[in-house]
C-alpha cells in the first residue's frame, strides 16, 4: 500500500472529516451514540483544524488525529492528549494509523510537550496493539468505566514520554 501523506487539517476539510468520523462510528471506540442527522460541525470552539492531522492516499482523506490539552491547567500544559484517530475502513492495516501516530508525536515535541497520553476502550484490542507497537504503555485502567451495549467496559490509559 501507499505511503500516507500527513498534512495539518484545514477549513475545507470540515465536511470531509465529518462524513469520516460518522462512518467509521462503532461501539469498538466510541462511548457516544451513533451520530444522528441533524449533524453537529466536525470543528467546534473546543477543536478547529489546527487540532487534527489528516492523512491522505492519492489525495484522498482516509484518516485523522486529534491532538489536543488533557486539561485547562497551566500546571499540566507540557501533556499533549490524543483525543481521536479515525482510520477508513478501506485503509485500516496499510499503516495510515501507524504514520498519524508517528506524525503526531512530532507534532507534540513541536508545541513542546513532554509527554504524549490518550484513552482507549479496554475491547479495542487492535487500537491497543497499535499504540503498544508505537511506544505507548498502559498508564492505568477503570474497570468497568462505561455501560456499552449492556456490557462494562474498562477505560484504558496510556502514554509515553516524548
Amino acid at each position: 500500500m501507499a505511503v500516507p501523506h500527513i498534512r495539518h487539517a484545514t477549513l475545507d476539510d470540515e465536511e470531509t472529516l465529518g462524513r469520516l468520523d460518522r462512518v467509521a462510528w462503532s461501539p469498538l471506540h466510541s462511548v457516544q451514540p451513533r451520530p444522528r442527522p441533524p449533524y453537529e460541525p466536525f470543528y467546534n470552539e473546543r477543536f478547529g483544524p489546527h487540532d487534527h492531522l489528516v492523512a491522505e492516499l492519492d489525495g484522498t482523506v482516509v484518516g485523522y488525529v486529534r491532538l489536543g490539552y488533557p486539561t485547562p491547567l497551566a500546571c499540566n500544559a507540557h501533556v499533549r492528549q490524543i483525543q481521536g484517530l479515525v482510520v477508513a475502513e478501506e485503509a485500516r492495516g496499510g499503516g495510515v494509523g501507524r504514520a498519524l501516530l508517528r506524525a503526531v508525536r512530532e507534532e507534540a515535541r513541536r508545541q513542546g510537550a513532554r509527554r504524549l497520553t490518550l484513552r482507549v476502550l479496554g475491547h479495542n484490542a487492535p487500537a491497543r496493539r497499535l499504540y503498544e507497537a508505537e511506544g505507548f504503555v498502559v498508564e492505568g485502567v477503570l474497570p468497568g468505566e462505561f455501560l456499552l451495549q449492556g456490557a462494562y467496559v474498562d477505560d484504558v490509559l496510556m502514554g509515553c514520554s516524548l
